[in-house]
């Protein structure tokens, strides 16, 4: 009997569970299904050129013979068999969606994900088939094309929705209030990434007050102005993401958001005129990320904030705040981030964040704070950039700073640091050699100093090196030959310092070398043969030095032919863009200019000051993209070549104190960028050449010629045969490949560039805008307005 009972329990299991399980799944997919889904296959192409080689699902492997719920992106329901989800995000899809795709006639489905793809059209604007989707809970278009206006209907038929994410794509116009009717959603990102699409204040209302359930809300770009701050009181208590950068917000923030319970994130970046206090009490227990960069929040930051145990990335820089920081970050142990620039803060430093056992970013930058560095560190091992610079830190550096293994920038200007090394401080001593234990190192500046001792043979091996910096010291001896292993390197400045000896022949390595700048040193060498490995190299500063020797006219040995190829093949429009924190000086149009920070920088070639010989040949004149050449102050000799007037792109040209003999080429006139001209202190004879540029031009780039005569030099030309007529418009001389064309446009530009240097004087006299103002030099700022003066009014 109870194996009876046992056998009719085991038969009354099997039926239930036949009943309730799927049939195998060769036959759970429904026909008409899967026929859709082929059919949606075909309506779209697939196309990874835009997204690399990433690719999360491969429609193209959907195969009729294959059950079509096991296909990629593809779940069915156990038991109906029909699709209910499907999730087809970074698939490299190309197309629209129009109204009668098959995809829409899967009315099942609960989620469908079409993210991160390139899909446009206007989807939601023409076509009542997405309506169709009544029991749809998540819906995913991010990241693609689709544009339009978002109908009222997609919120009152989609009711189901509890996730719903839009962003990213070309929406526009007012976001309906009936976005309010999603009383089930959790999560809502309609993050434009432009102000076309806007919240007035009452649709946000109601979305605040009836979406009960919001666990996450982003809405970054989206137009806020129309807003009241009071409706965000009305948030719901489970919301753990707020996401409302660049949104237009203003006025005061309620202090009352920062003490949501369930709190995780908030983010208010760029909101200018957003207003408010931190709380001094009752944070969110649970707060991990809070952005508040560029508002107006005010106040000084409360001690609460020690409290925050969870936190894991904080930026408040660019506030109005004031007072100290206070020394709180004892208990932060998950704190990564940290920025608190630009915020008037002042006091001492707070020795608990050099406690922070996995901080990775730290920038305290342009403030007012004080004091010295604890003496003892040892908890930042992971730390990668420390940012502290335009304070008023003072003491030594301390020793620990080079135990950092992480480190990869440290920016230490304009502070009141003394003692041994770190730019723009009072530092002494030797470079310890220790500064390489920071193998990762990008960037290395510690300009303008009073850095003595040899420079350590060590840096040269410092393979992700991109910029290194030691212009304006005091270092002694010979440049390290130790650039091995560095291929990385951009940028490298050891002007300004007594070096000597001859230039490094590992220099050769540095292959992505822009800028070079061996400037007011006391090097003395020939043209070496490493410069023909520079192939992307800029800029070449090697004046005030000891070089010597001719330039000949192979161009072979002393300056090789590869250089001049090189330099011939950067275009006109590629300038060098310097990224570090530092300047470069440029002596161009009678001005040496100081320009820091992110400028543009003249393709140039600076060999003044040395004692070059010999003639100059007329392969220089194959250097069409420079933009600045300065020959100044050397011993060459014999004629100016005649190949220099197919240097059209040239602005600045300065070969005085030379002893040049001869006539000035006619040729030059083609120079039709040329704005500054030096020619003086040589032997030049014969009449000074007429038309374009030339007419502009004043006693001071002739004088110390005694041959030379005609205007605009007061002595006469005295020729029987008369003065030499005016350089015709167009002159198509041999040898040269510029086509006529070209030189009609040259002639273009040239008048441009006087719009553009009045211009250029008004940026400078107005302040406007600041952020171009602050990157030039204010000494240089005061020469270049006065010479933009005088050669307004001479043109005029």
């Amino acid at each position: 009997m109870g194996i009876l009972c046992l056998v009719l329990v085991i038969l009354q299991l099997s039926w239930s569970l036949s009943s309730s399980v799927a049939p195998p799944s060769s036959h759970l997919c429904l026909p008409h299904q899967r026929d859709a889904l082929l059919h949606f296959k075909t309506t779209i192409s697939v196309d990874c050129y835009f997204q690399g080689t990433y690719l999360k699902i491969d429609v193209e492997s959907w195969n009729k013979s294959i059950d079509c719920c096991s296909w990629e992106g593809v779940e069915c329901d156990n038991v109906t068999g029909h699709v209910i989800g499907l999730d087809l995000s970074h698939s490299c899809l190309v197309g629209s969606l129009f109204a009668n795709n098959s995809l829409f006639q899967l009315h099942n489905l609960q989620w469908l994900d079409l993210s991160s793809n390139y899909l446009g059209g206007s989807l939601l604007d023409n076509t009542s088939c997405l309506f169709r989707f009544h029991g749809l809970q998540r819906l995913n278009l991010a990241d693609n094309g689709f544009n339009g206006t978002i109908l009222s209907k997609l919120f009152s038929q989609l009711v189901s929705l509890t996730h719903l994410n839009l962003s990213n794509n070309g929406f526009y116009g007012l976001i309906p209030h009936q976005i309010s009717l999603l009383s089930s959603l959790v999560s809502l990102d309609l993050s434009f990434y432009s102000y076309e699409s806007r919240f007035d204040g009452q649709g946000f209302d109601m979305l605040a007050r009836n979406l009960t359930k919001l666990r996450n809300l982003a809405l970054d770009d989206v137009d806020m102005s129309d807003v009241a701050l009071t409706s965000f009181l009305n948030l719901s208590s489970s919301l753990e993401h707020l996401s409302l950068s660049e949104c237009k917000l203003h006025g005061e923030f309620p202090t009352q958001v920062f003490q949501l319970p369930n709190l995780k994130v908030l983010d208010l970046r760029e909101n200018e005129n957003l207003t408010g206090y931190l709380p001094n009490t009752n944070w969110s227990s649970g707060l991990e990320l809070l952005y508040l960069s560029n508002c107006g929040f005010r106040g000084s930051i409360p001690a609460s904030f020690g409290n925050l145990t969870q936190i894991i990335s904080v930026d408040l820089s660019k506030n109005s705040l004031e007072g100290q920081i206070p020394d709180v970050f004892g208990n932060l142990r998950k704190l990564t981030s940290l920025s608190i620039s630009s915020c008037n803060l002042s006091g001492p430093l707070p020795i608990t964040i050099f406690n922070l056992t996995k901080i990775t970013f730290l920038d305290l930058s342009n403030n007012h704070l004080e004091g010295p560095f604890p003496n003892h560190v040892s908890e930042l091992q992971f730390l990668e950039e420390l940012r502290l610079y335009d304070n008023s830190i003072s003491g030594g550096v301390p020793s620990w700073l080079f135990d950092l293994v992480s480190l990869t920038s440290l920016d230490l200007p304009s502070n009141n640091l003394s003692g041994f090394i770190i730019s723009e401080n009072k530092l002494t001593g030797n470079v310890p050699s220790s500064i390489c234990n920071w193998s990762s190192l990008v960037l290395l500046d510690l300009s303008e100093n009073s850095l003595s001792g040899t420079i350590p043979d060590c840096l040269g091996n410092l393979s992700y090196l991109e910029t290194l910096d030691l212009e304006m010291n005091n270092f002694i001896g010979k440049i390290p030959n130790s650039f091995v292993n560095n291929s990385e390197l951009r940028h490298l400045l050891l002007n300004d310092n007594q070096l000597e000896g001859l230039v490094p022949s590992s220099l050769a390595n540095t292959t992505s070398l822009e800028l070079l700048n061996l400037g007011n040193n006391k090097l003395t060498d020939r043209f070496s043969g490493w410069l023909a490995s520079l192939s992307s190299l800029e800029v070449l500063i090697l004046r005030f030095n000891r070089f010597y020797g001719s330039l000949p006219h192979s161009f072979t040995g002393t300056l090789p032919t590869k250089l001049l190829r090189n330099l011939r093949a950067v275009k006109p429009r590629e300038r060098l863009n310097i990224t570090f924190e530092n300047h470069v000086n440029v002596t161009t149009k009678r001005l040496e200019m100081e320009l820091r920070k992110t400028y543009d920088i003249f393709i140039s070639m600076d060999l003044s000051n040395n004692q070059f010989s010999g003639e100059i040949p007329e392969d220089v004149g194959q250097l069409i993209s420079l933009q600045m050449l300065n020959f100044s102050h050397n011993n060459f000799t014999g004629p100016i070549p005649t190949s220099f007037g197919n240097l059209v792109a040239l602005e600045s040209l300065d070969l005085s104190s030379n002893k040049f003999n001869g006539g000035i080429p006619s040729q030059m006139t083609n120079l039709t960028f040329l704005e500054v001209l030096n020619l003086s202190n040589n032997n030049l004879v014969g009449p000074i050449p007429h038309g374009n540029q030339f007419d502009t031009f004043d006693n001071d780039s002739y004088s110390g010629n005694l041959g030379l005569c005609g205007l605009p030099l007061s002595k006469q030309c005295v020729n029987h045969r008369g003065l030499d007529p005016p350089s015709p418009l167009v002159v198509e001389h041999e040898g040269s490949k510029i086509p006529f064309f070209w030189q009609v446009v040259m002639m273009g530009y040239g008048s441009g560039v006087v719009i553009g240097l009045s211009l250029g004087y008004i940026v400078f006299t107005t302040g406007r805008p600041w952020w171009f103002v602050r990157k030039v030099e204010r000494d240089w700022q005061y020469n270049f307005t006065k010479w933009v003066q005088r050669n307004k009014v001479r043109r005029n």
